[in-house]
């Protein structure tokens, strides 16, 4: 009777039913993939995911995981992170560049930039953790699977994130010679190639995989064109926004000189050189007066960019390198050795305008650079009655975030300074000079330049150039053991318990270079024009090691071969912050440090997953509570309009929701997938404080995805089509919650359909994305936003073209 209720209910489900459910619903292989993106299949629709730290059929494994083929992404027609994580409940990827993305597990986000901060989010690659959120974006071509597993599981992962990790596999050498090539070009100038080549044989086999990706912005910027009149405070001709200019190339060695021993050496390199973010502004219109949220921009960078920022246009040059070494040894029957290695190193420089306007105002640059050190090694043992594994785990961490500034100080008094300084206010409003949000005129011009010099200087000075900066630097060295135990006393139950036991030793580091103002310091106010405490370059450090003990806990009752409930309770931890940076005294500057606590997590856990005829769906439900939450605030100095990006701890939180996916066969030719997702998230509304009640941030409340997979054999050939939709409800873009930085809900509707050939060697088709042409925000607020004039990043419109593929 229970098998029967659990096989009704899972059918009720239906199209929101397996944790693999979309990677099931392979029909045949993408010539962009290969054979080996279908390596992870096995018995038809069986899924093999590795998200225990070996091979489980995925409805064995007792815990929420959603595996994501390199065939079923080629066939939906994503190729980002922000794209598939459309098709995975539970899982959030903000992609507002590059060098910023936002990864959010059950409403939980990792995003900082501070080298002093730890994720909660852990990104991996091959089994390597690379969160470092400005060295964590990763191209997708050529993969076997993604997986993600939502909820800690501490002793799986080496930095044991916080509320759930996400795993790139690429795609492993395989004996034969094969290979593939896939390219399209759409509108916007799209141009995207990708492709593989494999040879070897059973003992030493190669492969190496490419791809490069360009697309002109989207969003046009008018500063420096020649045909439209603009401010041109750069005096350069800008690319447009928001588009696309990336490279990547791995290579991949697998050595296997018995059945015993499997290593892997994959090296890889990331790079992108994309133009500026759209950071477009409300507030201060370009030129002509045109306002809202997609319309042109007129964003120009400083005069000075090319030494004060250190580059010359908006836009990011970002270069990531990365080697992995996992090498896998059965030492006998049923226990194995493997010890996985990893070194990232990444370098990225983003010039933006963070004003949003035309004004020479808010004019930034981020230089983040960064090593990381990963080894692992662990033992597994696999019998009949009793599963275990122990291992130990370094992690090795040294990486600084530069962020120089640029203005003009006239510009910048009466922008910012001057809302909170009266006489300034009065004197520039007295000469018919606006300030505050208002200093760039509605029609886009700028009546602040060189006239509020001018007025502030008595007339010694129409213009006068101002830059700082100020460095983070983080050295973060984390020592680990961890063991787990399965008992099974029937074949139809296991019983899991482990722990990890975590040292973390945290080295950070700050230093500035912020100079006095020239106009304040007339006035007898010497201070840095930003309000921020100026150590010369003197670099200031401080260091605080921490332990704590992470333990889980999972249950498996198996129904039948194809059914299975689980249960997990769970701990997790972001770290603690050993935030530094600087302040001004009485006898000169010194070291600001604060501790900001750790964030422990609990999770409780429980799901259904398995077949039912047609279908395979899951369905999970989940409670979590935090303590010590931690948010990411920018702070203002009312007294100068000075911004310090800082963390704090909100107090407590709580998360409850449910997640369920599936997949749906409806005959021979044609498949229907779906997932589904909600969650009740946010911090407590008790005690009262700033962030009481607040829900969190990049979080939506419900989202939603779903689609048809068809392939019908018409002649020789056979036509494809992969329609899909995903929703997603009300976002708030920042804590605290507003209206004014909040995105309703919305609707993309997605196509990809052709023609394969030649038993599938070849492919012809077509794409659309955004097929609706919706306009949506992915992200407001942001630095702007600390000043007072938040600004706002388009999504992206409707994209399509066409697309050849071969493979042989």
């Amino acid at each position: 009777m229970t098998t029967i209720s659990t096989r009704l209910a899972l059918a009720a489900l239906a199209a929101s039913c397996s944790t693999g459910a979309l990677a099931q619903a392979i029909v045949a292989p993408d010539p962009a993939t290969g054979p080996a993106a279908r390596a992870s299949v096995t018995n038809g629709d069986d899924i093999v995911v590795t998200a225990q730290k070996r091979e489980q059929r995925i409805e064995d494994v007792p815990l929420t995981v959603t595996a994501l083929t390199g065939a079923k992404m080629a066939d939906i027609g994503v190729n980002s992170l922000s794209e598939v994580a459309a098709y995975i409940p539970g899982l959030q990827i903000q992609e507002q560049s590059a060098n910023n993305p936002g990864f959010v597990i059950r409403g939980i986000t990792s995003d900082n930039g501070s080298s002093q901060q730890g994720a909660r989010v852990t990104l991996y690659y091959n089994g390597v953790d690379i969160s470092r959120s400005r060295g964590a974006y990763q191209d997708l071509y050529d993969l076997e699977r993604i997986e993600v597993v939502k909820g800690p599981q501490a002793t799986l992962f080496g930095t044991a994130a916080a509320v759930g990790a996400i795993n790139l596999i690429s795609a492993k050498p395989q004996p034969g010679t094969s290979g593939a090539i896939t390219g399209s070009y759409g509108n916007y100038n799209r141009t995207q190639v990708s492709g593989f080549i494999n040879a070897g044989n059973d003992v030493l086999s190669g492969r190496l995989a490419f791809a490069y990706k360009y697309r002109d912005g989207y969003v046009r910027n008018i500063a420096g064109d020649a045909n439209i009149p603009n401010q041109n405070q750069g005096k350069v001709d800008q690319d447009d926004l928001n588009g696309q200019d990336q490279r990547g190339i791995r290579g991949s060695l697998r050595f296997r000189p018995n059945d015993a021993v499997t290593a892997d050496l994959v090296l890889t390199y990331d790079g992108q050189r994309n133009p500026g973010t759209a950071f477009k502004s409300r507030a201060h219109a370009p030129t002509g007066g045109q306002t809202g949220d997609y319309g042109n921009a007129e964003l120009s960078g400083s005069p000075f960019s090319a030494t004060a920022l250190g580059a010359r246009k908006l836009g990011l040059d970002r270069n990531v390198y990365d080697a992995n070494l996992t090498v896998s040894v059965d030492l006998s029957p049923g226990i194995t050795f493997t010890t996985v290695n990893g070194y990232r190193r990444f370098d990225a420089l983003e010039i933006f305008d963070a004003d949003g306007g035309p004004a020479w105002y808010l004019e930034f640059a981020e230089d983040a650079k960064g090593d990381q050190w990963s080894h692992e090694s662990r033992f597994a043992f696999d019998g009949p009655k009793y599963r275990a594994s122990f291992g130990w785990n370094a992690f090795f961490e040294n990486g600084s975030q530069r962020v120089p500034f640029s203005t003009e100080e006239g510009t910048y008094i009466a922008c910012s300074i001057a809302t909170a300084y009266q006489p300034f206010r009065t004197a520039l409003n007295g000469a018919g000079i606006p300030t505050g949000p208002g200093c760039v005129a509605a029609n886009g011009t700028i009546p602040a330049a060189t006239r509020a010099t001018a007025i502030l200087t008595g007339g010694r000075a129409t213009q006068i150039p101002y830059s700082s900066e100020f460095t983070n630097y983080g050295n973060n060295d984390t020592y680990s053991v961890f063991a787990d135990a399965t008992y099974i006393p029937i074949p139809a139950l296991e019983l899991t318990a482990g722990a990890r036991i975590l040292i973390e030793d945290r080295q950070s580091g700050y230093s500035s270079i912020q100079p006095n103002s020239q106009i304040l310091a007339a006035l007898g106010v010497r201070t840095s024009l930003l309000g921020t405490a100026n150590t010369n370059g003197v670099k200031f450090e401080a260091d605080q090691s921490f332990a704590a003990i992470l333990p889980r806990f999972n249950a498996l009752l198996k129904l039948d071969d194809d059914v299975s409930l689980y249960g997990t309770i769970s701990k997790g931890r972001r770290s603690p912050v050993v935030q530094l940076a600087a302040l001004n005294a009485v006898n000169g500057v010194r070291p600001n440090l604060q501790i900001v606590p750790e964030e422990n997590v609990w999770n409780y856990e429980g799901g259904v997953k398995g077949r039912v005829g047609p279908f395979t769906g899951a369905a999970s439900v989940f409670y979590q509570t935090y303590d010590g939450f931690q948010v990411s605030v920018n702070e203002v100095n009312p007294a100068n309009g000075a911004v310090v990006a800082v963390t704090r701890s909100a107090g407590s939180a709580k998360n409850v929701g449910v997640e369920l996916e599936g997949n749906l066969a409806l005959g021979q030719y044609l498949s229907v997938f779906g997932t589904f997702a909600y969650l009740d998230g946010g911090i407590a509304d008790q005690p009262a404080g700033t962030f009481a009640g607040n829900r969190f941030r990049l979080q939506p409340s419900t989202t939603a995805s779903g689609g048809a997979t068809l392939r019908l054999p018409v002649g020789g050939a056979v036509f494809y089509a992969t329609p899909s939709a995903n929703y997603r409800s009300k976002v708030f873009f920042e804590l605290p919650n507003s209206a004014a930085i909040s995105q309703r809900g919305y609707t993309l509707v997605n196509l990809r359909a052709g023609i394969e050939l030649a038993d599938g060697r070849y492919r012809v088709g077509g794409f659309a994305r955004n097929l609706t042409n919706k306009r949506y925000l992915i992200d407001a607020g942001n630095t702007g936003g600390g000043f007072g004039i938040p600004t706002y990043i388009a999504g992206e419109p409707r994209f399509y073209g066409v697309e050849l593929g071969a493979k042989f």
